[in-house]
């Protein structure tokens, strides 16, 4: 049973070692209702190891994983590996990764991340960023609760990644659910972000993104200039600039 009946998953202690090398080391993890959790680090820092393990793909050496009785989990994979030569289409992909789904349930999916147009195209002809959105639609199918997203905007550009992580925090209002995803682009994602996790082996830091982009620890990983760059988005969505560059004052009348 949970301890916390607000949470709908819990890490507590989580030790992993590969041989003698050490992969996550004491994580602690709590992820409440309608949450946006951001995990981000440094290459091998561990964060697909922690995703694997509150997935349950993966036993902890030590520690505890709660999860909410029943709990609805939609998983979208870092990437997707498909044989060329065996064309299938995206609605057929779908209906494969989850037999159980009607021909409703998947349109209603595409229909969601906005790709519905592409249910009869072979899935080798679609561009990365049309990928990673048949992908999240394929997540969608299990009804979720809780959507955990391994590095979402792999392979988008920047526009199509500021556009990605836009409809994740829609879809969080439209489905009421939770998520837990790992990014690199925390400048892209910290205006939908609720809690960071800054993650290299051990928790560094977490708290909201503006906190987390200001800890010694979060610059020492990323260095300063990285730093900057959250801090210049952030500048740029506080207010707005007219077209002299000056900032407009906003007032509020009664």
């Amino acid at each position: 049973m949970m301890s916390d009946n607000n949470l709908i998953l819990s890490l507590s202690g989580i030790h992993v070692r590969h041989g003698q090398q050490v992969l996550l080391n004491n994580i602690d993890l709590n992820i409440h209702p309608r949450e946006i959790v951001t995990i981000i680090g440094p290459n091998g820092a561990g964060k697909s190891t922690l995703l694997r393990v509150a997935l349950g793909l993966q036993n902890a050496d030590s520690g505890r994983v709660q999860r909410r009785p029943q709990l609805r989990i939609g998983y979208m994979p870092q990437k997707l590996d498909l044989n060329p030569l065996m064309p299938v289409s995206v609605a057929r992909f779908l209906q494969m990764a989850r037999r159980s789904s009607s021909g409703a349930n998947i349109t209603e999916a595409l229909a969601l991340t906005g790709v519905k147009h592409l249910a009869a195209q072979p899935m080798q002809d679609i561009s990365g960023g049309e990928t990673q959105r048949v992908l999240l639609s394929r997540a969608l199918l299990a009804n979720p609760q809780l959507l955990v997203l391994d590095e979402p905007a792999q392979g988008v550009d920047i526009t199509g990644q500021t556009e990605l992580y836009e409809l994740i925090g829609t879809l969080r209002d439209k489905l009421n659910c939770a998520v837990l995803m790992v990014s690199h682009d925390l400048h892209l994602v910290m205006e939908k972000t609720d809690t960071v996790i800054c993650l290299n082996k051990h928790v560094c830091c977490h708290g909201h993104p503006e906190q987390v982009s200001n800890d010694p620890a979060y610059l020492q990983l990323f260095g300063r200039r990285y730093a900057e760059a959250v801090a210049l988005y952030h500048h740029d969505h506080d207010h707005r600039h007219n077209m002299h560059g000056e900032v407009e004052c906003s007032h509020n009348h009664d």
